[in-house]
């Protein structure tokens, strides 16, 4: 009966030794596990060297990050009848439309400077008036920039009425977003100083509509804005 149980002990533990995974088969080909040939020095523990070559080996190897590389566009207008096509926008939007679009916002200018600057000089003592035509007048040139566009504006909702104290919240992603609002109704805005050209426009022509400018790299303009 013992040497039965002997035997069974031994079975067992064979079948032990085939589920135990094999250390060797995850190693890289041509590596085995080696006996240490003397001491085992403090350098060779610290010795990470293999571990980070495999390591960018596997990183340089990833199947994942190639899911996030934009693969080259093919070309879609190489072709017998569509590069014909493609020619003719081409000449259409840049020989035609192009110019087009930079008449109507020269005209545009011509004619918002033109008025603006004699009523911003001229009517000085007369306030009221002067910021009504000045207001008018910067719907004016927003509306011959979104027609240099030939943007198609659609408003929804009621139409903002101008009442004491009103004030709309509103966010946008560039100054086009801006100037749309501004050729329905010249709002005065909160806006970020900006330098150059934008800012000579602000200090100019945006301050007629009684704009309220900040810096947001100074602290006190905070207060100051409050207080405006």
């Amino acid at each position: 009966m013992s040497s039965s149980s002997t035997e069974k002990l031994k079975s067992s533990s064979s079948e032990l030794d085939l589920d135990q995974p094999n250390i060797e088969d995850y190693l890289p080909s041509g590596s085995s596990i080696q006996e240490p040939l003397g001491k085992l020095r403090l350098r060779d523990l610290l010795d990470i060297s293999p571990a980070l070559t495999e390591a960018a080996g596997a990183i340089v190897d990833d199947s994942f990050t190639r899911c996030f590389k934009s693969n080259p566009p093919e070309p879609w207008n190489w072709n017998v009848y569509l590069f014909p096509l493609w020619c003719f926008g081409v000449v259409v939007r840049y020989f035609i439309l192009f110019p087009v679009r930079v008449i109507v916002l020269t005209v545009g200018w011509i004619i918002f400077l033109s008025a603006f600057i004699p009523v911003h000089s001229l009517l000085k003592g007369h306030d009221k008036l002067r910021k009504k035509i000045e207001r008018s007048l910067v719907e004016l040139i927003c509306s011959f920039f979104v027609a240099s566009w030939t943007g198609v504006v659609k408003y929804h909702g009621p139409r903002p009425s101008m009442r004491p104290k009103q004030v709309f919240v509103a966010n946008h992603t560039s100054m086009i977003d801006f100037i749309i609002l501004e050729q329905m109704t010249a709002f005065a805005v909160i806006m970020q100083k900006h330098p150059g050209w934008v800012g000579l426009l602000q200090s100019t022509i945006l301050e007629s509509v009684g704009c309220i400018w900040f810096n947001r790299s100074e602290a006190k303009d905070r207060e100051i804005v409050a207080r405006k």
